[in-house]
């Protein structure tokens, strides 16, 4: 799914013919084999999202792609750092399951207003799941004060496609924008939905400081990069 002038992405995964015909002509082949490599790792068909009328109408216009089968959703603001990745452990539990499951994290109780938040009843009793919760409501940005815990959504979900049929039976929430969230509570009513309180580092790379913290984060942790960038910053005068 992509929106309106916001192609790096496409760009991205895209072949580059300039580019290629100029690292050939000056026998970078080093750096033509990763460019190419990018561009042959994965075959992608989009989506646009004409107007931002929210994550939900932002799933929905994906209904004709994904079809009737399960489908995870990936928000690019969230990048998490993990030994085994984030949607390969929700991958996990929706085996285990059979149904629609959420990351969530623990967050301090003063910030869950920039989140979705769930009530959810721990598994732990329940064949050792002790990271899984099934979900009893969900609340969209509540106050503090209001939120039934403080375990937060983050952008990564697995779901299944009767989804659609939620987000089509609900209105539009605050702003006129089609909320995930609302959905997610529609469909609780037919279904049980899980979350999981993923193990990993999350980073909220739609923040400027989140951002920043990413960027030197990942770069420390580049093999080809990590040492010197490392040395850069210790001689810093801070």
């Amino acid at each position: 799914m992509t929106g309106r002038g916001k192609t790096a992405i496409e760009d991205h995964f895209d072949v580059s013919f300039e580019l290629e015909n100029l690292l050939e002509s000056r026998g970078k082949k080093d750096l033509l084999n990763i460019v190419r490599s990018i561009s042959d790792m994965i075959n992608i068909s989009y989506v646009r999202q004409k107007e931002a009328l929210g994550l939900g109408h932002a799933v929905l216009r994906a209904s004709e792609l994904v079809g009737h089968e399960p489908f995870a959703v990936v928000l690019a603001d969230d990048l998490i750092e993990s030994e085994t990745p984030c949607l390969r452990q929700l991958l996990d539990v929706y085996s285990f399951f059979c149904s629609p499951v959420l990351a969530v994290m623990e967050v301090p109780r003063e910030t869950i207003s920039a989140y979705g938040a769930i009530d959810g009843e721990p598994m732990s009793h329940n064949g050792g799941h002790d990271r899984v919760y099934r979900i009893r409501d969900l609340v969209e940005k509540p106050k503090p004060a209001d939120a039934p815990s403080n375990l937060a959504i983050i952008g990564r979900y697995v779901l299944t496609p009767e989804i659609f049929d939620s987000l089509q039976a609900i209105d539009p929430g605050s702003g006129g924008e089609l909320q995930l969230t609302d959905a997610l509570k529609h469909l609780l009513r037919s279904r049980p939905i899980y979350a999981y309180r993923f193990e990993g580092t999350r980073y909220d790379a739609g923040d400027k400081l989140g951002f920043l913290k990413a960027t030197v984060e990942y770069a420390l942790r580049r093999p080809d990069l990590g040492g010197p960038f490392r040395e850069y910053l210790r001689g810093l005068k801070l």
